[in-house]
């Protein structure tokens, strides 16, 4: 690190007291996964991109941001006071803030405020005109640029084809509007770090809900939004009872026909079986307890489903680490319900004063913020907690745990809201709302509690992702710089193997490559009880465990329902029941591998009926990407290019055939770059789809830009780099390789079987989807928290 750059970093604690300075300096207990995920992510870089603070500087910069607010109400001692109350509480990994507030808070040092937004997630205004709905996607292109998810209520416009007396035309239906709105989306990226994450519902009642639950059905369209059908209690009874229901003009608001509700109810379940859309917002309960009644109905969330909200509001989010509240008492862990307590209220009041330094890009969305002031505290390290207590996360006693954690947390923050109101008054929008009587506590929040996803900020605590089970108990992943292959095994599962006298290499190896414990026989039962893994869990554990952290949550929850690749399209519709008649505020499910691609077929020829090949085989292929396996084998190649120094990888399917390409280029973040990331896509898109790899070579290779020699060989431009690369290693071993057909090519195995190790590329938890990280091409996406995240670099769809 250059001279320059440690005085930028000593910077941020200059303008401390001299003998505070070592509370700001602590050494923070951060595991391997959380140092990249920050480095990545989160820590400030120079315009050249060296990292210019530390772990320990970022906390301290997001404390002082946040503790600055203070002087509104108090003095600076107050300041002074709380800075070094949030950032211990952070710098011990006990709560952290959502990505935003890391990412943005005190990026401007001068007057405490950040750059970008500090929430994470937002619902804009949506109305039934041109100029409305125009305004609308400016708006949300101007929160994303700055950070933030965007949710959207489509209920408000009116149905395709209905007239439209201005201009005697007829209307493009809400799904048109949608798709207007997904295009916007692509063309911005969330604060120049991921790709817009979005949320669309529609209530049920709309005449183009038929449209609308089917929009997504085609993979990878909208595909940078979630779709949930907003669901009524009138609905779901009419499920329920095998009746109908009242479809209503959006404008009018009077009937124009009735529908069977099970017609449409086995849509959706159809959509969600298939791909895991659409989601389900019940959105009676949503407006159950709606504190702001006055204020009107709340019909949209954010991305992830958790936090609904009314239109221009948004929410800031932050999560306790459960499992950082754990003390020794009699030779038993047990826990520290003071010390949690007081984490409680130190992090609601942190997330009250977010309201208060946060930067808004919208005018509209700063005052309906600061009028109802909500804030989103959760939870994460649930099932740390029940491990480390030796509690099954499917068992009565797991529920009955997080129900009572959940109870506490709620009267905790609900007593710190009433403490800030008492302090500086209450939320503006007070008048009216179901807390303006008076038998009923004064609120400085409107809403306090969120379960929101914590798949990044879980990895920065070194714990498990929300109230989510463990996804895996061991995986691959490898160190690129240090060119080893290394085992990950979750640590307390490596402990209690040991201490039972069950480890063997073995074992690790075999729940590394997709392996279920359930299914050993040389693993006790109490191990098989106490280590489950989302897929191990039933559907309907998954449901309650939702419930009953919804009794005390005020927003909603955000997780993942699992369902194995077998489960029937009844077991959905069961699930989705149970959450309604639970009072969930919504659910989300995913069926393994259901968002897998088919893979290639051949057919024979029709005319021959006895099904024996005649000599002009007619072979009906269809070219669609073949599964990626858990664990794959590769080269990766250094080449000098013009642009600088070029890193492609070539990885090989179990034929030792090339099955996919990631090129790399020094220059981060450039045109250049770009380009490369579309050519490997594009690339392993061919490869996968079984194209002949010297046909992909002819095409780039002599591709010219600015010629350099490398070793004797002449390179005349990364694409003709890439193409030179594939051509050496056609063959990983042996020869006859470089020339195989199409027919060779086509493979009905998923590679399910798959073991062999990587050698050249970080594999991360084993999955069924295997769908590759869109960011850094070589982690492979996980779905928990009603989200997809990637265990290798970090990136989260929606967090």
């Amino acid at each position: 690190m250059t001279n320059q750059s440690t005085k930028k970093q000593n910077s941020v604690i200059t303008n401390l007291n001299h003998e505070k300075k070592e509370v700001y300096e602590k050494t923070i207990d951060l595991n391997e996964n959380a140092k990249i995920v920050l480095e990545k992510r989160y820590l400030r870089k120079d315009t050249e991109g060296n990292i210019i603070e530390t772990p320990s500087q970022m906390f301290l910069r997001v404390a002082k941001a946040i503790a600055k607010p203070e002087t509104l109400y108090g003095d600076s001692k107050d300041e002074q006071y709380w800075t070094e109350k949030f950032y211990n509480m952070m710098a011990n990994l006990e709560f952290v803030p959502n990505s935003p507030t890391l990412m943005n808070a005190g990026i401007n040092l001068d007057d405490g405020s950040g750059t970008g937004t500090l929430s994470a997630c937002f619902v804009m205004g949506l109305e039934d005109s041109m100029n409305d709905i125009m305004t609308t996607a400016k708006e949300m292109a101007m929160v994303q640029k700055f950070g933030g998810g965007t949710g959207f209520a489509l209920s408000t416009i009116r149905p395709k084809d209905a007239p439209i007396k201005t201009t005697h035309g007829k209307a493009c239906g809400p799904v048109s509007v949608l798709k207007h709105l997904s295009s916007v989306s692509k063309l911005v990226t969330q604060g120049g770090k991921r790709d817009g994450a979005n949320m669309a519902v529609m209530n049920v009642h709309h005449p183009d809900i038929n449209e609308f639950i089917e929009c997504k059905t085609t993979e990878g369209e909208i595909h940078n939004f979630n779709i949930s059908v907003g669901a009524t209690h009138d609905f779901m009874q009419a499920v329920k009872d095998g009746g109908n229901y009242s479809v209503k003009d959006p404008i009018t608001g009077e009937s124009v026909k009735e529908q069977n509700a099970g017609e449409i109810f086995d849509k959706i379940i159809e959509g969600a079986w298939n791909n895991g859309e659409p989601g389900v917002v019940f959105v009676d309960w949503v407006n159950h307890k709606n504190p702001t009644p006055h204020l009107g109905d709340m019909t949209a969330t954010n991305p992830c489903g958790e936090q609904p909200l009314l239109p221009y509001e948004s929410c800031n989010l932050g999560s306790i680490n459960l499992n950082k509240f754990l003390i020794e008492k009699d030779s038993k862990k047990v826990i520290d319900w003071e010390r949690l307590g007081n984490v409680v209220n130190t992090s609601a009041r942190f997330l009250d004063n977010v309201i208060d330094a946060n930067s808004y890009s919208v005018d509209k969305i700063k005052k309906m913020t600061r009028s109802t002031r909500k804030t989103g505290l959760g939870v994460m390290g649930f099932a740390d907690l029940l491990i480390s207590l030796d509690i099954a996360y499917d068992s009565e006693e797991g529920l009955d745990l997080g129900k009572k954690i959940m109870r506490f947390v709620k009267e905790q923050a609900d007593l710190t809201s009433e403490q800030l109101a008492e302090e500086r008054g209450v939320f503006p929008a007070y008048p009216g709302s179901i807390y303006d009587e008076e038998d009923q506590p004064k609120m400085r929040n409107a809403c306090r509690l969120t379960v929101a996803p914590t798949g990044t900020i879980s990895m920065i605590a070194g714990c498990s992702s929300g109230i989510e089970p463990l996804f895996a108990l061991c995986y691959h992943k490898h160190n690129i710089l240090g060119g080893e292959s290394l085992l990950y095994v979750d640590e307390k599962f490596e402990s209690v193997a040991k201490s039972e006298n069950f480890y063997s290499e073995e074992l690790m190896e075999y729940l590394a490559n997709g392996g279920s414990l359930q299914e050993r026989d040389d693993v006790p039962e109490s191990a098989k009880e106490l280590f489950v893994t989302a897929g191990d869990i039933s559907p309907e554990m998954h449901v309650r465990m939702q419930g009953v952290f919804q009794e005390s949550v005020d927003a909603a929850i955000s997780k993942t329902i699992n369902f194995p690749n077998s489960a029937t399209k009844e077991d959905v519709r069961k699930a989705y029941m149970l959450a309604w008649e639970l009072g969930c505020k919504g659910i989300t499910v995913y069926r393994s591998g259901s968002r897998e691609k088919e893979v290639l077929t051949a057919g024979q020829d029709k005319g021959n009926q006895n099904g024996a090949q005649s000599d002009n085989l007619s072979i009906d292929v269809s070219l669609v990407e073949r599964q990626r396996p858990s664990v794959i084998t590769g080269i990766t190649e250094r080449i000098r290019t013009s642009q600088g120094n070029l890193f492609v990888t070539v990885n090989y399917d179990e034929h030792e055939k090339p099955f996919e390409v990631f090129a790399t280029l020094g220059k981060a973040g450039s045109s250049e770059s770009a380009h490369l990331e579309a050519i490997s896509r594009l690339v392993t898109m061919s490869l996968r789809a079984g194209v002949e790899p010297n046909e992909i070579i002819g095409h780039l290779r002599g591709i010219t830009d600015d010629p350099i020699w490398d070793s004797g060989t002449l390179v005349r431009s990364a694409p003709d780099a890439v193409a030179l690369v594939l051509s050496r290693h056609l063959t990983l071993s042996g020869e006859g390789k470089t020339n195989y057909s199409l027919e060779s090519e086509i493979q009905p195995q998923l590679f399910a079987d798959s073991t062999t190790q990587t050698q050249t590329i970080e594999e991360p938890i084993t999955t069924s989807n295997n769908q590759n990280c869109p960011e850094c091409n070589i982690g492979t996406l996980i779905h928990q928290e009603g989200c997809m995240r990637c265990t290798s670099c970090g990136y989260n769809k929606c967090e």
